[in-house]
């Protein structure tokens, strides 16, 4: 993976920026501008993400794969704001990132400096999906041109990469062997734990108006069908239903918030305030996957289970 990462760099430079932008409507010319926005936004918040790990990483190999990310984020993020400057083109309006996003933004970063790993690796790797898997290719499509559709594709050839390794450290987070190793360290202090989950509860807070300003609202414009980001939260729920990964307590909890949130007696009754408290949506609650699915993804390796992620954005 790490030759990978440096065999596979490439500059903002490499694309062919003089290529004439396509006439728009005006609505669709301020939404593309917008969006684009916003995803410099996201790609730096990812950046900063994997930043975090990589201070944590005591692996060299790992730290150095992440950190690539991190250049990777940055590149996409510069990417993102000439398609914003490229696609402007009568100026219609001033474009800021969206207040969620700032918003969101600090509590995230919170969370992922002192949470468990297991729980910052989880919301990592669920922001990936959304991004890779729906976000992107949704965007790329309502687009339609072809300087979007190039940079889309080396975007895209690194965000594979994160998908891998978000999936091996998932995998790695759930192993018998990290499991002991945490088992023989002392506990953290009870002051550290309480900053951690009050940490948690105040992105909890703001993950619901973000994953709706951010993903769910432009999707809903780009992928009308919600095809694509039904396919990024089947993919998440059947990562957390691994039988390694459900057994951790952060897992278990969400996978029963769920189960609560789609029974038929609590669902109507509980179900709204459990949505408000988790930061989702009863849309991307719902249980996504058929029981052969389940089936097919208990027998599949985590690797294999990220190759299928990322060969879902190409459908």
């Amino acid at each position: 993976m790490l030759d990978k990462c440096v065999r596979d760099q490439w500059t903002v430079g490499d694309l062919d920026w003089s290529l004439a932008p396509p006439a728009l409507p005006r609505d669709k010319e301020e939404a593309v501008v917008q969006y684009f926005t916003d995803m410099a936004g996201i790609e730096r918040l990812a950046g900063a993400l994997f930043a975090a790990q990589a201070r944590k990483a005591t692996d060299p190999t790992l730290r150095a794969i992440f950190a690539s990310f991190v250049v990777d984020e940055e590149r996409h993020a510069v990417v993102a704001e000439r398609l914003a400057r490229h696609y402007d083109a009568h100026r219609w309006r001033t474009y800021t990132m969206a207040p969620a996003l700032i918003a969101f933004r600090p509590h995230f970063l919170r969370v992922i400096e002192l949470a468990p790993p297991e729980i910052a690796n989880a919301y990592i790797t669920a922001g990936e999906l959304m991004l890779d898997v729906a976000l992107l290719r949704s965007l790329d499509d309502y687009v339609g041109d072809e300087m979007s559709h190039r940079a889309m594709h080396l975007i895209n050839r690194d965000e594979s990469r994160h998908i891998a390794i978000d999936f091996h450290m998932t995998e790695v987070y759930a192993s018998d062997q990290f499991l002991a190793e945490r088992r023989l360290r002392p506990a953290p202090p009870l002051a550290d734990r309480a900053r951690g989950a009050a940490a948690l509860v105040q992105m909890l807070w703001y993950a619901q108006p973000f994953l709706r300003a951010v993903f769910l609202d432009p999707i809903d414009k780009t992928d009308p069908s919600g095809r694509r980001i039904r396919e990024a939260f089947k993919r998440i729920q059947l990562v957390a239903r691994k039988p390694t990964v459900a057994r951790l307590p952060f897992t278990r909890f969400m996978i029963t918030m769920q189960d609560l949130i789609n029974h038929p007696v609590a669902g109507p009754i509980v179900g709204g305030v459990l949505l408000r408290m988790l930061g989702g949506e009863r849309r991307v609650a719902a249980r996504l996957f058929t029981a052969d699915e389940l089936t097919r993804a208990q027998a599949m390796s985590f690797e294999e289970l990220a190759d299928d992620a990322v060969g879902a954005k190409f459908n």
